[in-house]
Parts: structure tokens; C-alpha cells; sequence
């Protein structure tokens, strides 16, 4: 995966299957190498499209994991899948998801901060257009405690932290420098280590984030509720969603 430093490049076809579901046939696909963020972490997978040498395009409609093989989902084959093709991740959404998953961080820590540290993340689903973050907390939320935990979030993000990041370090390196694992996660040897704010927000997680949490522009608390016995449920929007939701 060479994704968090690029979002097109040269590649080889490796293997590829043609794939039948709800009557629907597609291929899958795997690369000698890719920009395309599997899904996994909470994140949705890329989309994009592969350059065929004619000038025609063929779009990469999902991306996911599998048997440690990132497989880009599409609806047709280059005729010659043994030339060298160019991919291209869609930067627009690539972006947008970026804003969404760098906001959930920031947004735990901001749970962590005004709740108390009992708060653990149970779960997330990180889209282009929202974020859902479950918890664990043994109440509703106030309207003071989710404005509280917006204004958090919103003044990370006015105050322009850049994003640190420490790339393929060992677990216990990671642990020492305060890193939290996620409910949930496996983590190999070798980790990520992604610094939102160094005062609070310092997690293990492969998602792609922003450069600088000036980039989220804004966030909004849309929903609060319950999933499960002492499991809440936050739903958000960030960004151009947000503006969205102040002007509706």
C-alpha cells in the first residue's frame, strides 16, 4: 500500500477473478502495489479508476482486504490485463473520508475528555459523507456534555495541529509513546502511530488521515443514542456536510 503518500501510480496486474453476487458479475483485482486504502479500521475502502493505454478508463468500485491482499473490486478487465496500467484513487473522496476518520479521532478524545476515561471506543464506520462513533458509557449525554464535546473537537481543528505520524514502528515503541489500541483491531508486530494532538490523541490505526486538523473546517453532533447495555452511539458530519446541516 503506498496510499498515504500517493494517489496514482504505475501497475501490474497480479491475479484477478471473475466473481458472481446477487446475480451481478464483477472481477476482483489485486496489484503489484496500490494507492487504494482497503476498507478496515472503521473506513470505507477507495474508489477510483485504472487508465487503459487506449485512453478508456475502468472504474475501481471498492476496495478490501483479504487473505492480507488488497483487492480492488471493478466491472470489466483491460483486454490485456498484462500491460502496464496507471490508477487513480477519487481525491474528492479520498479527502472527505481523510476529514471524517481524523474528526473521530479527535472526537474521542474529546468523549474521553468531558465523560472520563471509563470511555472506550466500541466501533465506527468512517464514510466520505459521515461518521458513526460507539462507545462505552453508562448514560445518555446532555446537551451540555455534547456541546462541550463539539466545542473540543471544533477548537483542535481551529487550531490547525499538524498531523504526526510514526510509520512501521514495534508495538512496545508504540505503547511507550502512549499509544491506545482499539477495541477490536488486530495489530501485526510493526505498527502506525497516528498523533492527532499530542496533549491527548495519540492512536495505533492504518486509516488516512488529513495533514492538519484546520482541513476538517467544521464539525456538528447530529445524533446520540443507544446500541447496546452501556454502548452509546455518536453520529457527525464534518466539512461541506456540515455546512450542509447548519443551512438545511
Amino acid at each position: 500500500f503506498v496510499g498515504y503518500d500517493n494517489l496514482s501510480t504505475s501497475v501490474k496486474i497480479v491475479k484477478y477473478r471473475k466473481v458472481s453476487q446477487k446475480q451481478k458479475e464483477f472481477f476482483q483485482v489485486v496489484f503489484n502495489l496500490t494507492p487504494f486504502y482497503p476498507e478496515g479500521g472503521g473506513q470505507v475502502g477507495d474508489k477510483g479508476y485504472l487508465e487503459v493505454p487506449n485512453g478508456n478508463v475502468i472504474y475501481i468500485l471498492d476496495t478490501k482486504k483479504e487473505n492480507n491482499l488488497i483487492i480492488h473490486f471493478t466491472k470489466d478487465l483491460p483486454k490485456d490485463p498484462n500491460e502496464t496500467f496507471k490508477v487513480i484513487v477519487d481525491e474528492k473522496q479520498r479527502f472527505r473520508t481523510a476529514c471524517n476518520h481524523t474528526a473521530t479521532h479527535l472526537l474521542h478524545q474529546g468523549l474521553r475528555e468531558v465523560l472520563g476515561t471509563h470511555v472506550e471506543q466500541k466501533g465506527s464506520a468512517v464514510h466520505s459523507k459521515n461518521l458513526r462513533f460507539d462507545f462505552s458509557h453508562y448514560s445518555k449525554l446532555s446537551v451540555d456534555e455534547l456541546r462541550e464535546v463539539e466545542d473540543f473537537v471544533n477548537a483542535r481543528i481551529d487550531s490547525k495541529i499538524p498531523l504526526k505520524e510514526f510509520r512501521n514502528i514495534p508495538m512496545e515503541t508504540a505503547l511507550e509513546k502512549g499509544a491506545m489500541a482499539l477495541f477490536g483491531e488486530k495489530y501485526g508486530d510493526k505498527v502506525r502511530v497516528v498523533v492527532m494532538d499530542p496533549a491527548y490523541s495519540i492512536e495505533l490505526c492504518g486509516g488516512t488521515h488529513v495533514g492538519h486538523t484546520g482541513e476538517i473546517g467544521h464539525f456538528i453532533l447530529k445524533a446520540e443514542s443507544s446500541v447496546a447495555a452501556g454502548v452509546r452511539r455518536v453520529e457527525a458530519v464534518v466539512g461541506e456536510a456540515a455546512a450542509l446541516h447548519i443551512t438545511e
